[in-house]
């Protein structure tokens, strides 16, 4: 398993999210991979992690799903991977104290490289369907809490995310749609401190 820490479009490296890339052994009859080790992911995360649940989407291509993120009481951190078609992933630092304070990472994670984005508590997570159809399953510390459930809008232009649009009609649920920028999510306290 290698493990890497991404950078921001600014060049600098968030701490927490982290691009994990597993070691795939494949011949004529195809492939296998340890998708899950609690002790590997643990040293990689440098924390004892526990998962509550787990979370399977299918979407069509150009659906985009987030930014979403869950605050105390109940935060949740998520481990995502595609495992079917391809999306492009990202994580939005949302802790005002931190020095990366509303910059993103993002990662194209595919059914073919297998990779996985951990997006700790504190940061918003969405993803971008560039494939015909995706399926994305993941992990998630804490429970989904719909009275701790907030999110950003994914076009704020104070994130400037560079979502890989080209040829892709992009689809948002109402809610999505009707998300609060960063800076009003600020102005009504709905951030990390």
């Amino acid at each position: 398993m290698q493990v890497e820490q991404l950078r921001s479009a600014t060049g600098a490296t968030l701490e927490g999210p982290l691009l994990i890339t597993p070691q795939v052994f494949g011949d004529e009859r195809g492939w296998f991979f340890e998708s899950w080790n609690q002790r590997r992911f643990d040293e990689a995360a440098g924390e004892a992690v526990t998962f509550a649940q787990d979370n399977h989407s299918r979407s069509a291509q150009g659906v985009l799903r987030g930014l979403h993120y869950q605050l105390p009481p109940e935060p949740q951190a998520k481990l995502v991977r595609a495992t079917s078609g391809a999306i492009f992933d990202v994580a939005i630092d949302l802790r005002q104290s931190s020095a990366t304070y509303g910059q993103w990472v993002g990662a194209q994670l595919s059914a073919e490289n297998h990779q996985q984005l951990w997006v700790p508590e504190g940061f918003a997570h969405g993803f971008l369907t560039l494939s015909a159809v995706a399926e994305v399953q993941y992990k998630t510390r804490g429970f989904w809490n719909k009275g701790c459930e907030r999110a950003i809008r994914w076009d704020d232009p104070a994130l400037a995310i560079a979502w890989p649009l080209e040829g892709l009609t992009v689809q948002v649920s109402e809610k999505d749609g009707l998300a609060p920028s960063l800076a009003q999510a600020q102005q009504a306290g709905d951030l990390f401190g």
